[in-house]
């Protein structure tokens, strides 16, 4: 499994990578292998201002349905309109075009607290 260095990561499995104030946000290659084929991603929070650990939204796979946790605080701006017609994408590339969200980040030194990459290999025990 893959953890690309650039990125940040949640012990919820999400990983964060900042594009100047604003973080893009999806799920890890370990939590998609975990979940199995992903049917659905269901994300209603744009243009909401969310808390750390709130839940974003809600991705569905063939045999369960499981929460998507907010790694940092902000408010959400913009949703991957790619996962309507295609969420398998957050099977095939998790950390490309599979993304869910944008978010405005309200404090954005709270992104230095999350997991490296090496980190998050130890969580998920690579």
């Amino acid at each position: 499994m893959t953890f690309p260095e650039k990125l940040k990561y949640t012990k919820d499995h999400e990983w964060v990578r900042l594009e100047g104030d604003t973080a893009v946000i999806g799920i890890t290659e370990f939590a998609q292998k975990e979940l199995g084929d992903i049917v659905y991603v269901e994300i209603e929070t744009l243009g909401k201002s969310l808390a750390a650990g709130s839940v974003f939204g809600t991705v569905e796979a063939v045999k369960t349905v499981s929460d998507l946790f907010l790694p940092i605080a902000g408010t959400v701006t913009e949703l991957n309109p790619a996962l309507a017609a295609t969420p398998e994408l957050v099977n095939s590339d998790p950390y490309g075009e599979g993304w869910m969200i944008r978010l405005k980040v309200n404090n954005l030194p709270d992104v230095d607290e999350l997991l490296d990459a090496n980190a998050y290999g130890n969580v998920a025990g690579e």
